[in-house]
């Protein structure tokens, strides 16, 4: 892992899991900054906004700035803002994603008349209400995105269901397939993070506990993955896996090692 210039981590179950840090993980990221290397942050959860994922790194050790952290909403936000100005869009998502959404410049309805883009995201406040606004609205024809696409969400003590869900749901009633995802393992998040680097993608490592997120990504973007076990991934899961890490470690905690060795 020797000659890699840029870091890019996965958060949940790899940094952190809910609000502990993962063993060893401010004393990895510490050293990798020591060493010269350049280091960013990456979150398919819509929950919170960059500024509070970076206090919450800091708080955990990890002194972080907002500009070092990369979530699915800035990405979402970013993307509509440049292809789709103007849209008017319906977010079945908590207030940070409005909050990015409307900061971006884009108007939210709850008419599915007026509604051009659906965004379906992880959202513990999903009901029948709005269900049925996104249903009505795809069925007249509005366009159907995606934060992310995470079945579940590590936390202390377990998983909790995320965005799959949602869409599961808007799938299932409208007939409809999602045609955009703006988080892992899209290309969208994943140029984000090189440009905030600066850095071309065999330059750089991918670190996630997810294959089909974080190490399918990585590998599609031309970058070298290592796979961590702290999260929701076991070593089993590789057996009959397709896609396969470059590394495969207990926790990042392991970096610092491989780096020397």
């Amino acid at each position: 892992m020797s000659g890699f210039r840029g870091y890019i981590f996965d958060l949940d179950g790899t940094v952190y899991r809910g609000e502990k840090a993962i063993p060893g993980a401010a004393q990895t990221i510490a050293e990798l900054r020591q060493r010269g290397r350049s280091v960013v942050f990456l979150s398919n959860k819509p929950l919170q906004q960059r500024q509070a994922y970076a206090e919450k790194l800091t708080r955990l050790g990890i002194p972080t700035s907002p500009d070092q952290v990369i979530n699915s909403s800035l990405v979402m936000a970013r993307y509509l803002a440049q292809e789709m100005a103007g849209a008017t869009v319906f977010a079945i998502a908590e207030m940070p994603l409005l909050d990015e959404l409307a900061a971006a410049g884009l108007s939210h309805s709850d008419t599915p008349e007026d509604i051009d883009v659906v965004i379906a995201s992880f959202d513990r406040t999903f009901d029948y209400r709005k269900l049925n606004i996104g249903f009505q609205a795809l069925r007249l024809g509005a366009r159907f995105f995606a934060t992310n696409a995470d079945r579940t969400c590590p936390v202390e003590g377990g998983e909790i269901p995320d965005a799959a869900a949602v869409i599961g749901a808007l799938e299932g009633c409208s007939g409809r397939k999602v045609e955009l995802v703006a988080g892992k393992p899209s290309h969208l998040i994943v140029q984000m993070a090189l440009e905030r680097l600066g850095l071309r993608a065999d330059a750089c490592l991918m670190v996630g506990d997810r294959l089909e997120t974080d190490i399918l990504m990585g590998k599609q973007a031309g970058m070298s993955t290592a796979l961590v076990l702290s999260g929701v991934t076991r070593r089993e899961d590789l057996v009959h896996s397709p896609i396969v890490p470059d590394y495969t470690l207990e926790s990042v905690a392991d970096i610092p090692g491989s780096i020397s060795s």
